[in-house]
């Protein structure tokens, strides 16, 4: 595509709109109105996720994920703890997510603070998981360099002879959870003049703000 043909490429936003006296007064149930509403209307993947993180070089970068919790302590992921998103949160332990619900014109961006959630927790997640994506866990070494595919397929070879239909969590892998303190809601508007409502921790409390577009 020439670059012409790019910057000729628009979109008329008109679905609707989000004003300050709809928005609901937490953003959480603000967000799982939304999602639920992505869900229903069966946005491809709904549940995916943009995760960006920063590393000790001040270098950004993002991936996507798949949200599979979220309740007033923050929003949930499953992922391997030695993969470059896991050595980045270990040094910097604030990230971003977005959501992007192409079909509703909406966008959904969360800041705050990465923990790992229980082992408790992580092992729940883990045994519910179908038996391939368990012996994946243990075949991936997920960001580092490998020599071919087949490598995966042996490694997953091996660690399905080892466990059978029993493997365990593998010691690298497990949950994070994001705690809030900063959510944006974004709604596209007619004449690109979009809806931004921004709901932002302060001593305890949310405020929402509007931004401009």
């Amino acid at each position: 595509m020439s670059n012409s043909k790019l910057a000729d490429m628009r979109k008329s936003y008109q679905q609707a709109e989000l004003l300050e006296a709809q928005a609901l007064a937490e953003p959480l149930k603000q967000f799982e109105l939304w999602l639920n509403q992505a869900l229903q209307a069966e946005v491809p993947e709904a549940n995916a996720m943009t995760l960006a993180t920063v590393s000790s070089q001040l270098r950004p970068s993002t991936r996507v994920v798949l949200i599979k919790g979220c309740d007033e302590r923050g929003l949930v992921w499953f992922t391997n703890y030695d993969s470059r998103k896991g050595q980045e949160l270990a040094g910097n332990p604030f990230a971003a997510l977005q959501f992007h619900w192409v079909e509703l014109e909406r966008v959904v961006r969360i800041e705050g603070r990465v923990e790992k959630i229980s082992e408790a927790e992580s092992d729940a997640y883990f045994h519910s998981r179908p038996l391939d994506s368990r012996i994946g866990a243990w075949a991936s070494p997920q960001s580092q360099v490998i020599s071919s595919r087949a490598e995966l397929l042996t490694n997953a070879a091996g660690y399905a002879a080892k466990f059978l239909l029993q493997p365990p969590r593998p010691p690298h892998w497990g949950g994070y959870r994001l705690v809030p303190d900063r959510w944006e809601f974004w709604q596209g508007g007619v004449a690109r003049l979009h809806d931004r409502l921004v709901y932002r921790s302060e001593h305890g409390h949310w405020v929402k703000e509007r931004l401009a577009p």
